[in-house]
């Protein structure tokens, strides 16, 4: 039975995400933030362990708890937007700062918490769970907090990919679309499962030559 780890499980994507791996017989593990979340996670059968990916001292416990333990495929979800529409001249740097606490530096925090379990599996998977607003090549103005954090993130992943090279990890970013979901929104064209079918459509089918790319939901390229 292989395992996948998902952060911020308990809501939005990362519920689906685990909802849709925990019926296709995969032993998850998922991330909350609160006990709340981590009952509604367990009615899926998934191990639910409260850690904010900001709490290093959380990540230490949740990976001393996972030692020894191969984890297939590890899904960097968590993750905020922070206030919206702020807009140069009005933008909030505080709000910024924990926008990138959790978009960015809370990934990185937990992949060097997990890499050995995720080296010690067979299918050695890493995502980071972007936005195409992280694409500097597409990128037309407009927000600033948001996209800076996931272009940042993009980065982060494609740095990984190469130092994890050798060790035959794949590591890619990849956007899920513009989703109905708490952060969406009720406007968005996708609903979460068609969304997250796509998502896990292109992590089966990741090898090793497609390491260090941004994909889309549904298995394109994005420029960076």
């Amino acid at each position: 039975m292989p395992t996948v780890l998902i952060t911020g499980a308990g809501r939005g994507l990362g519920y689906e995400l685990a909802r849709q791996y925990a019926a296709d017989g995969w032993k998850v593990i998922g991330t909350v933030r609160n006990a709340n979340a981590k009952a509604v996670l367990a009615k899926l059968g998934a191990d639910a362990t409260i850690a904010d990916v900001t709490d290093r001292k959380a990540i230490a416990r949740l990976s001393e708890g996972l030692k020894g333990i191969p984890i297939d495929v590890l899904i960097c979800n968590a993750g905020i937007h922070g206030p919206k529409d702020l807009r140069l001249g009005k933008l909030d740097y505080a709000s910024w700062e924990e926008v990138l606490r959790v978009n960015v530096l809370g990934p990185a925090a937990v992949v060097e918490a997990l890499l050995e379990n995720v080296a010690a599996s067979e299918r050695r998977v890493i995502v980071m769970m972007s936005s195409r607003m992280g694409s500097i090549g597409e990128r037309r103005g407009g927000e600033y907090l948001y996209p800076a954090s996931k272009a940042a993130l993009n980065m982060v992943g494609k740095t990984l990919s190469a130092d994890l090279a050798h060790r035959g990890i794949t590591v890619v970013s990849l956007s899920p679309g513009w989703v109905r979901t708490d952060m969406g929104g009720e406007d968005a064209p996708l609903a979460p499962e068609t969304s997250i079918r796509g998502v896990r459509k292109v992590i089966a089918e990741l090898s090793l030559e497609k390491s260090g790319k941004f994909f889309n939901y549904d298995g394109s390229a994005i420029p960076w």
